[in-house]
């Protein structure tokens, strides 16, 4: 999401945006209900901030929830996949270390799938600065569930080449002047084997690759699963983890 170190990794999604689009996860109804349980208050009528929107799957289902949700991305390809899916959305481009908004302008800040590109020396800070008193940042990833032994294997022949992020981040938090609590939703979709290789062709390490390289390494975990799932179907098993962030300040007791 920053404009930092990352930079170049960060921005690589602009790429594959389209397909980013079609073949990412959504987030499963459990989570929104345990983000309004930790928040406090209801989704509905808030005001919520969607940092590092991406093509807009989080805005959508905060937008469902009956938020009201200002899209922030720093991608000029991914903004434009938000743009043309939502078009009723208010989009700013912009990055987590620096908010381009007001004071107390937020219910939520709420950062899916992207806050771990962020400084967050920086972005910790930049949120508690837009949030309202009571407000809220919620932090949350879909991470692949290596409880699964399939998903496990899958791992083994992938790791050299990728790196995953936790699924929770409460530790980072210990040094500032915060209250975190978190909590893990095990859910899992249903797609085909063809449809998975896509979804992991658009994570960062993938899609910075050398093409070539890339295709041998995606092609040879098409066959490995092809082999176990002879229907070519499968389900994509997922631990999603949120962690929800309030000013010790206003913290709920």
């Amino acid at each position: 999401m920053a404009l930092h170190e990352n930079q170049t990794r960060a921005l690589s999604f602009d790429t594959v945006a389209t397909q980013y689009a079609a073949t990412r996860p959504d987030y499963p109804p459990a989570l929104f209900d345990a983000m309004e349980e930790l928040a406090g208050r209801p989704l509905a009528d808030a005001d919520v901030l969607d940092c590092g929107a991406g093509t807009g799957i989080a805005t959508r289902l905060l937008s469902e929830r009956g938020a009201r949700v200002v899209a922030m991305e720093p991608g000029a390809g991914m903004a434009a996949e938000l743009r043309r899916a939502a078009p009723e959305v208010s989009l700013v481009r912009g990055e987590g270390n620096r908010l381009p908004f007001a004071v107390g302008s937020f219910d939520v800040v709420a950062y899916a799938q992207a806050w771990h590109w962020t400084d967050p020396a920086r972005s910790v800070p930049e949120a508690l600065r837009v949030l309202r008193p009571g407000g809220v940042l919620a932090l949350w990833w879909n991470q692949a569930d290596i409880h699964v032994p399939w998903v496990a294997a899958e791992e083994d022949r992938l790791a050299p080449f990728t790196r995953g992020f936790p699924t929770t981040v409460a530790e980072l938090f210990a040094p500032l002047p915060v209250r975190v609590a978190t909590r893990e939703i095990t859910w899992s979709r249903r797609i085909t084997v063809e449809e998975h290789i896509r979804n992991l062709a658009t994570h960062s390490h993938f899609v910075v690759m050398d093409p070539a390289e890339r295709a041998e390494l995606l092609g040879a975990n098409r066959s490995a699963l092809a082999q176990l799932f002879s229907d070519s179907e499968l389900d994509e098993p997922y631990r999603c983890g949120l962690t929800v962030v309030r000013a010790a300040a206003t913290a709920q007791t």
